[in-house]
């Protein structure tokens, strides 16, 4: 591989109002800088992909640095350092940061994280990376399980919602997730440990919800919004928690314009008779503690107690497609790209 140059996938359009399209990307190659002092030239083995990526496209993501049309595209990657000028970092290393859609990139150190040892490289961009970070702080801080709660999980077979619900079975939980599709859903039951699954796709997910949750949802993490969260509110139970965590269901919607956007939740009163609490949340608001949940996630993926589910494309020009894939439900578990294998 050339290391001189490097290939990358560039921001065309911004995709507000609409889907994503093949034409809002634009690959291109240009030449390497020279590698500084404190920086390491890094060869990209993996891409990581998740549903935010579309929000700063758009720039309105406002905890996102802004991006620009002909910039590069922002994202997470794992790679190997081919060369450094820094004492983090040697050569043939693995590490992980934002360095955007570049299968080579020259990039301070400070910006990166070595990959834990003794899991695979993988698990780093997923449970013990932002993934599995935001689904420990969103559930145990937010969503404070509790020893035979009842959790549901919305937009479950996700790479968030996965090991969410992975989580609650280690808190005690009575764990059911919510995913479109019988393949999901089984995969949910019988390989993540998940109680009970809906398939939002073949049943109405209030009338199930009523059947399995008939004392109500003590903890809902929602990763969907729209009808789903709709469906969930009406269920909930006294004192239950709500976690914000994602909004597939306006992803596509314009914030421009107030008309296009999904309507409110219509039993949002029911938080009144039920004294509820609704919280949304940034997991970087918790990068001070992002040690202690690493150090907790990497035990139990060692010990089998959460398994991370990978979805997993390969070739860096199918990295646009594999970020559409996040908006048509076609991943299970953390959608990856492969660009290249370690030397």
């Amino acid at each position: 591989m050339d290391h001189e140059t490097s290939r990358r996938w560039l921001i065309a359009e911004r995709p507000i109002g609409r889907a994503l399209s093949l034409d809002d990307f634009r690959m291109s190659t240009a030449p390497l800088p020279p590698v500084g002092d404190g920086q390491v030239k890094l060869r990209t083995l993996y891409l990581g992909f998740d549903p935010a990526l579309k929000s700063w496209m758009e720039n309105i993501a406002g905890y996102a640095e802004p991006t620009e049309i002909g910039g590069l595209m922002p994202g997470m990657g794992l790679g190997q350092v081919v060369e450094s000028a820094s004492p983090a970092f040697a050569p043939g290393d693995l590490a992980l940061g934002l360095i955007g859609w570049q299968d080579i990139a020259v990039v301070d150190a400070g910006r990166l994280e070595p990959v834990p040892a003794g899991v695979p490289p993988t698990a780093a961009l997923g449970v013990l990376g932002l993934t599995g970070r935001t689904a420990y702080f969103g559930l145990l801080e937010i969503g404070r399980p509790r020893p035979g709660d009842t959790l549901v999980v919305s937009g479950a077979a996700g790479a968030v919602g996965s090991v969410v619900g992975q989580i609650g079975k280690i808190a005690g939980c009575r764990v059911i997730g919510i995913a479109g599709g019988a393949e999901k859903c089984r995969w949910l039951t019988e390989e993540l440990g998940f109680d009970a699954a809906v398939d939002y796709k073949a049943e109405k997910p209030r009338r199930r919800l009523r059947d399995l949750c008939p004392d109500g949802i003590d903890i809902l993490f929602d990763n969907v919004g729209g009808e789903v969260l709709n469906d969930c509110l009406g269920r909930l139970a006294f004192g239950a928690r709500v976690v914000i965590c994602g909004g597939i269901a306006r992803y596509n919607a314009d914030p421009r314009d107030p008309d296009g956007m999904p309507a409110g939740p219509r039993n949002y009163f029911n938080v009144v008779f039920t004294q509820a609490t609704i919280q949304g949340f940034l997991v970087h608001h918790f990068k001070d503690r992002y040690p202690v949940a690493d150090r907790r996630l990497a035990e139990w993926l060692r010990r089998g107690d959460i398994r991370q589910g990978e979805d997993i494309l390969h070739g860096f020009e199918n990295a646009p497609l594999a970020l559409m894939r996040l908006f048509e439900g076609a991943n299970r578990g953390k959608q990856l790209l492969e660009i290249g294998a370690p030397a």
